[in-house]
């Protein structure tokens, strides 16, 4: 022990060593005080790899299943973005179906029943697949009172030839109108899978910075250098696994 103690009073430097900084200690002799240096050559690898959920939900939002990648699991992030890419596809189409037949009943209301398409709002396109006439619908909004919803036959007329003309246009407003409607569904799709994929890649982004909370170690170990031309070493090595 005692050989030992000496050994160490007279060692010139001792080098501790670790993944994400050096560390070096010098003694100077029995009544001298030890001297540090903190080197930090390397960025500490486990705070670089940490993932932040905030930015797992931003790229959620931005596009389902990036959020996933971004926590290192994009197996299943892939079906999010492939629902993503199917519901836009189902929006589309239900865009443009809804546009086509909506051409098709004003097509039809022009060559049929006689109106004009300009200054024309939703509710008149509505109204006249339930009326015959211009003259039938005033009168029932006088009836009801509702004055102000009373057209202007100048500006707003229409009449039917028949009632078989009236319904055909009404299965083509009908058509345009479910079409239309069915794109909320396609929007509340999309917004509820993006949610469900943000909260999903936050789930990842927690299980992937667990675990490598708990991949960290330390191994200590050691070593006695002897140099022929320099004092006796005692090197301390400090190793950060993960």
């Amino acid at each position: 022990m005692k050989r030992i103690f000496l050994f160490l009073m007279f060692s010139s430097i001792i080098v501790a060593q670790s993944s994400g900084a050096l560390l070096e200690i010098k003694y100077f002799g029995k009544n001298q005080s030890f001297e540090t240096q903190n080197y930090n050559p390397l960025t500490n690898n486990a705070v670089r790899s940490k993932k932040s959920a905030g930015l797992a939900i931003l790229y959620s939002m931005i596009l389902p299943g990036m959020g996933e990648l971004y926590a290192g699991d994009y197996g299943s992030g892939i079906y999010f973005t492939a629902a993503d890419a199917a519901l836009w596809g189902v929006y589309a189409g239900y865009s443009i179906y809804g546009k086509w037949k909506e051409d098709d009943y004003k097509a039809f209301a022009v060559t049929n029943g006689g109106i004009t398409t300009d200054g024309k709002d939703d509710s008149y396109y509505a109204s006249i697949g339930i009326y015959m006439n211009i003259e039938e619908y005033n009168r029932i909004q006088e009836l009801n009172r509702s004055f102000a919803f009373v057209y202007n036959t100048d500006t707003h007329y229409w009449k039917w030839n028949n009632n078989e003309d009236r319904r055909k246009y009404r299965e083509l407003w009908k058509s345009s109108e479910q079409a239309y409607n069915n794109l909320r569904f396609a929007v509340g799709a999309l917004i509820l899978n993006r949610i469900i994929s943000a909260i999903n890649a936050v789930r990842l982004v927690a299980i992937h910075n667990r675990n490598l909370n708990e991949s960290i170690g330390w191994n200590i170990s050691f070593e006695v250098v002897n140099n022929s031309n320099l004092p006796s070493t005692l090197k301390l090595n400090l190793v950060k696994s993960f």
